[in-house]
C-alpha cells in the first residue's frame, strides 16, 4: 500500500529536532522525498542520515529562514535535487525571552519575530511560486498561543497569531492556484525546546502542566500527523484552516 504522500517532494524547516524533526521522519515513512532544513547542521544531518538509513529519501541543508538569500537558496535547492516541490512545512522557530512585555529588550522582540514570523514570509514567498505550476501544500507551525493570550511570551504570541494572519492571507491568494496553505497550532508538546523551558523554570512547568486537560504532553509524532493529512490529498478541500492539535488545553 502507498503512503499518503508517495513520490511527492517535501521541504521541513527547522528539521533537526522536535515537531520538525518528527515531521521529516514521518512524512518520509509516508513516501515522500524530503528535504530537512536547519541552522543545526550536525542535528539535520544526523536526522537525515537516519531517514536513510531507514530506507527513507532524505537530504539535508542548512539554512536560515531569517535570511531572504538562503531561503531562495534552499527552495532551489530542494527543486533542484527532487526535480519539484510538492509540500513545505514551515516549523523553524523559537520562544524567545520571557518576561513582562514592558521588561522586553527591543532586540529580543525582534529577534522572536525574525525567526517566527519573518521566516515563515520567506519560506512561503519561494515555496509558492515553486508549486505554481503543479499545486502543492504547505502547512504553518503556529501554536495554541495564537488563539489565546501568552503571559511572559509577548513576542512568541504576537508573532504565532501573525503567522495566522499570513496563512489565511495566502491561503485565499492561491485558493485557485491549487496550493494549499493552512497552519497547525500545536498545544504543548513534548519537545527539546519545552523541556528546557521547563527545567529554567519551576513556575513555567506548573502551568504548562495544569493546562493539560489529558493530563499530560503531545508528542513531536502526533504534531507531525497531521502535518502529513494536511499535505496528502485527503485534505484536498481543506485551505485557510487553522487546526489545533492541543488535547483540548485551548477549549478549556
Amino acid at each position: 500500500m502507498n503512503g499518503l504522500l508517495e513520490g511527492k517532494a517535501a521541504l521541513v524547516t527547522g528539521a533537526a529536532s522536535g515537531i520538525g524533526r518528527a515531521t521529516a521522519f514521518a512524512f518520509a515513512r509516508e513516501g515522500a522525498r524530503v528535504m530537512l532544513a536547519d541552522i543545526d547542521e550536525a542535528g539535520g544531518r544526523s536526522a537525515a542520515a537516519t531517514i536513510t538509513d531507514e530506507g527513507g529519501d532524505a537530504r539535508f541543508a542548512v539554512a536560515n529562514v531569517t535570511s531572504e538569500a538562503s531561503v531562495e537558496a534552499l527552495v532551489a535547492e530542494t527543486v533542484g535535487a527532487f526535480g519539484r516541490l510538492d509540500c513545505a512545512v514551515n516549523n523553524a522557530g523559537m520562544t524567545g525571552v520571557m518576561g513582562p512585555l514592558h521588561q522586553l529588550p527591543l532586540k529580543e522582540f525582534q529577534r522572536v519575530l525574525d525567526l517566527n514570523l519573518t521566516g515563515v514570509f520567506l519560506s512561503m514567498k519561494y515555496e509558492i511560486p515553486a508549486m505554481q505550476s503543479a499545486g502543492g501544500a504547505i502547512v504553518n507551525m503556529a501554536s495554541g498561543a495564537a488563539l489565546m493570550a501568552a503571559p511572559a511570551l509577548s513576542a512568541y504570541c504576537a508573532s504565532k497569531h501573525a503567522v495566522l494572519g499570513l496563512t489565511k492571507t495566502a491561503a485565499m491568494e492561491n485558493a485557485r492556484s491549487g496550493i494549499r496553505i493552512n497552519a497547525i497550532c500545536p498545544g504543548s508538546t513534548d519537545t527539546p525546546m519545552l523541556q528546557t523551558s521547563m527545567a529554567e523554570n519551576a513556575q513555567v512547568k506548573k502551568m504548562i502542566l495544569a493546562g493539560q486537560p489529558g493530563g499530560r504532553l503531545g508528542t513531536p509524532d502526533e504534531i507531525a500527523e497531521a502535518a502529513v493529512w494536511l499535505c496528502s490529498d485527503r485534505a484536498s478541500f481543506v485551505t485557510g484552516h487553522s487546526m489545533l492539535v492541543d488535547g483540548g488545553a485551548v477549549a478549556r
